[in-house]
């Protein structure tokens, strides 16, 4: 995971159940889906000014449930396109997580139990030995275990996602396997 962490920079907190509407109105998707423009939306409806209040490295830190309700993908491509690279949550929904993972948005599972708004937060691959191990230190000094990334999704998201993976890999397969083929034109 070495392209992908250490991370650095301020927690932007919320709650447990935080709804794909509330990280970004199913009516903006109406207006466009460019990850660039639908930016300037995100949580628009939960905190206002909250797009103009983001910094370089703000990473969102939430509770459980993260990315509930509707499947629309641009929940995440939103989140990217403001330039937070990871998610850390006590859990996500798993249609979010999905589209996390597909598009090269690193969501971490950690129990965020007091990590402050705006404290200084860094991720990074964890001391221990066990592939896929990230550890999160927060500014008091408190180190956080999170649940360890399988090898295929360290695998997909250091490609930058599902379509990167495929393009470079010609199709799925674990790490160090031979890829089973797109399709038979392929193979």
């Amino acid at each position: 995971m070495s392209r992908l962490l250490p991370l650095a920079g301020r927690a932007r907190r919320f709650g447990d159940d935080v709804n794909t509407d509330n990280i970004i109105s199913s009516r903006r998707k109406r207006e466009t889906i460019d990850p660039a423009k639908l930016c300037a939306y995100l949580f628009e409806d939960v905190e206002p000014g909250f797009a103009s209040s983001l910094q370089s490295g703000d990473m969102l830190v939430a509770g459980r449930n993260f990315g509930c309700g509707s499947a629309m993908e641009v929940a995440v491509s939103a989140v990217l396109g403001a330039g937070i690279r990871a998610v850390v949550a006590k859990s996500f929904s798993r249609t979010y997580l999905r589209n996390a993972l597909n598009n090269g948005l690193l969501a971490i599972c950690a129990d965020t139990e007091g990590i402050e708004e705006g404290e200084t937060i860094e991720l990074s691959e964890a001391g221990d030995g066990e592939a896929g191990a990230v550890q999160l230190r927060t500014s008091s000094g408190r180190l956080l275990s999170c649940d360890p990334l399988p090898p295929f999704m360290q695998a997909m998201l250091e490609a930058g996602g599902l379509v990167a993976y495929l393009q470079r890999r010609g199709g799925f397969a674990e790490p160090g396997q031979r890829a089973i083929p797109l399709s038979k034109e392929s193979s």
